[in-house]
């Protein structure tokens, strides 16, 4: 079975064109930043996720998906920012306690504003999960 959210779903215009004036700012900057963290052009996967460059992976039944190096989703309640390598690492968990204020999930790090958090913090954090996921899936 394949994941339903794909890339090209719909197009960036129309994802920012779904979004209220706020996001619409956050998302622009945001887009700035994971375009500079990442050099990896933005594609649009599903209806609100931004994401930058991709990479398969092997489920344990042996099929496979692709999903995005990294990206965030504009959303109303918070901005969900995708740190796909998770936050175990240590330059990636240091980076943290310097970033500002946020939540956590699995792999998703949750900003209600982005006034609230260090913007060269995060573009490190983004950029050093990339590589390492770069470096966990080379074939990509």
């Amino acid at each position: 079975m394949s994941l339903k959210t794909q890339a090209h779903q719909i197009t960036l215009a129309e994802c920012f064109n779904n979004l209220d004036e706020k996001r619409k700012h956050d998302a622009q900057t945001l887009l700035t930043l994971f375009s500079k963290a990442t050099k990896e052009e933005a594609v649009v996967w599903g209806k609100d996720i931004i994401g930058f460059g991709s990479y398969r992976y092997k489920h344990h039944a042996g099929n496979s998906d692709e999903w995005p190096l990294t990206g965030f989703s504009p959303r109303k309640a918070k901005l969900s920012i995708y740190i796909m390598p998770g936050f175990e690492h240590p330059k990636i968990a240091t980076l943290l306690s310097q970033l500002g204020k946020h939540s956590l999930g699995k792999s998703c790090l949750y900003i209600t504003q982005l006034a609230n958090v260090d913007l060269n913090v995060l573009q490190q954090i983004i950029s050093e999960s990339v590589l390492i996921m770069k470096q966990t899936y080379p074939q990509n």
